[in-house]
């Protein structure tokens, strides 16, 4: 039996049995923002949200978030709750209100600037600021105010996301230790050699160790956690079942690697899919020529620059394809409070004029770079329509850009070239796979996608495309809540507590208190381990 929406919504009645699933995330599923003095709403780009968005459809619940649009607060009540998505709530937004110094320490300092280059394998140094570190306790402890106050006095599964959250688990079942909690760790997970340079590194562990479960992508990430571990806190690692125990309590350690809705291709596409590809085209004088496409935030993990040179020596070992073909690269802009971002920004749009110049002319640009944001259905009908798609991350947890391509090809046609340094590589084996920083390989795979023949082409994507459909959003979803689930106690309500009525005020200082106490008992905690 395959996984869909169906069977995923009865494994949570299933394993939740009647728990609030709380899912908290820094990045919000839906942003609300002003546009000529009226408010709207976009989804953000992000393969988060674009990935947890359908399982919390399908589930209902609570995402807790960053507020961070500027029309949030006007579309919020007075708690931060939004019904989402918003033509059609299935779920409740919960937005947490940020000020500027908290989101530059925790956001762009900590998280961003250390943890994020930390835990990738590319050449950008962390930056290790007692500062930043001091903000992102503090907003992990504003994040766990808001994830009790969701869950009030009632059983909850708590799935944490990412690494911008890592103190939570364990300030959560400080003050709740019926809580089930489970993080997934969306990128990737160094070796101990690398991630024990961090000055707080045992703060970080003994944080997620909070966890029921901790989900990665991949075993290797898995293993790498478990090295770091092993090395740095007091514990017992069962090898075996991949779990930790410490302090009495049990985490499991595992792989889910998380894939796409392949449904949402349809819904992007819409019936007028043509007509929005036609009008990209004329906007920016594509003509009817091949594309090769990529689509990436603007960050140096995705190998924008590696591409583009791979564009360059692709004309310069094969002139004949001048006025052949486009390279379109979508790059929504990025942490660009970020110098290492905003030096990439200017790299990208530097090597893209210097390729247009020595290779192009006035009717033909070979590389069209638009460093904007653009919406799932213009992003979707540039898949459905290019040769072919280029991923070619130096190092990454997953990458759905992969899977998003594949889901868009109901034609069976277009060819994925992919990075061997991302967790996609493992399941998608009929890409054409490269190494990003060999120009000459790279340059080779782009020369394969415009010149493969039609029957190699479908051949290859009726098997990406099964994989895909088989391992999709809904199978991660429903495996991971299977896990978890286990650990998920019976409702068993008091006898007539249906009737109290709450003192007035008492619920808002009950929860103060676990939050002190969550405090308090996490520092006796770290203490006493000599963190």
């Amino acid at each position: 039996m395959g996984w869909s929406k169906e069977r995923l919504e009865e494994v949570a009645r299933t394993r939740l049995g009647g728990a609030k699933l709380i899912v908290v995330a820094n990045r919000e599923p839906y942003i609300h923002h002003y546009k000529n003095g009226e408010v709207e709403w976009i989804r953000p780009a992000g393969g988060l949200t674009t990935a947890l968005d359908p399982v919390m459809r399908a589930c209902g619940g609570v995402w807790v978030a960053h507020g961070s649009g500027d029309a949030d607060v006007q579309a919020a009540d007075a708690s931060g709750r939004v019904g989402v998505p918003p033509d059609d709530p299935s779920y409740v937004l919960r937005r947490v209100w940020l000020g500027k110094d908290d989101e530059e320490g925790y956001y762009y300092g900590f998280a961003n600037s250390m943890l994020w280059p930390l835990c990738h394998q590319v050449f950008a140094r962390p930056v290790f600021d007692p500062n930043h570190w001091d903000k992102y306790k503090k907003v992990n402890e504003t994040f766990a105010r808001a994830v009790l106050e969701e869950a009030a006095d009632g059983p909850a599964l708590v799935f944490v996301q990412d690494y911008h959250f890592a103190l939570v688990p364990r300030l959560l079942k400080a003050a709740r230790p019926d809580l089930v909690v489970a993080q997934f760790w969306h990128i990737p997970w160094p070796s101990a050699e690398k991630f024990l340079v961090c000055p707080w590194a045992k703060e970080l562990l003994d944080g997620m160790l909070g966890n029921d479960l901790i989900g990665f992508h991949t075993q290797g990430d898995c293993n790498n956690f478990l090295e770091c571990v092993d090395r740095a806190v007091e514990c017992r690692i069962d090898r075996e079942r991949f779990a930790v125990q410490r302090g009495g309590h049990d985490t499991a350690v595992k792989p889910f690697p998380i894939s796409v809705d392949p449904a949402l291709a349809d819904e992007y596409l819409g019936d007028d899919w043509a007509a929005r590809a036609a009008a990209v085209r004329k906007r920016h004088r594509l003509g009817d020529r091949a594309l090769l496409v990529g689509v990436d935030r603007v960050d140096y993990t995705k190998g924008i620059p590696e591409r583009l040179r791979g564009v360059d020596r692709l004309l310069h070992k094969h002139p004949e394809l001048k006025g052949q073909f486009h390279f379109v690269q979508i790059g929504a802009p990025s942490r660009t409070h970020i110098p290492a971002y905003r030096d990439l920004t200017e790299e990208v749009n530097g090597l893209a004029e210097q390729i247009n110049w020595t290779h192009g002319d006035d009717g033909w640009q070979p590389v069209v770079f638009l460093n904007e944001h653009h919406g799932p259905e213009d992003i979707f009908a540039l898949y459905r329509t290019a040769a072919g798609c280029v991923v070619s991350s130096l190092h990454d947890g997953m990458n759905l850009v992969a899977k998003e391509f594949v889901t868009a090809r109901g034609d069976d046609r277009g060819v994925l070239v992919l990075s061997k340094f991302t967790g996609a590589a493992r399941e998608l084996r009929d890409a054409v796979l490269i190494n990003p920083f060999d120009v000459e390989e790279t340059a080779d795979g782009l020369y394969t996608a415009l010149t493969m023949p039609a029957p190699e082409q479908e051949r290859r994507m009726r098997r990406m495309r099964a994989q895909v459909d088989d391992h999709n959003i809904f199978r991660w979803a429903g495996t991971l809540l299977s896990e978890v689930g286990k650990r998920v106690p019976d409702p068993l309500p008091a006898p007539g507590a249906e009737d109290e009525e709450p003192e007035p005020g008492r619920s808002e200082q009950a929860m103060a208190e676990r939050i002190a106490t969550a405090n308090y008992l996490t520092a006796m905690h770290l203490a006493s381990a000599g963190l």
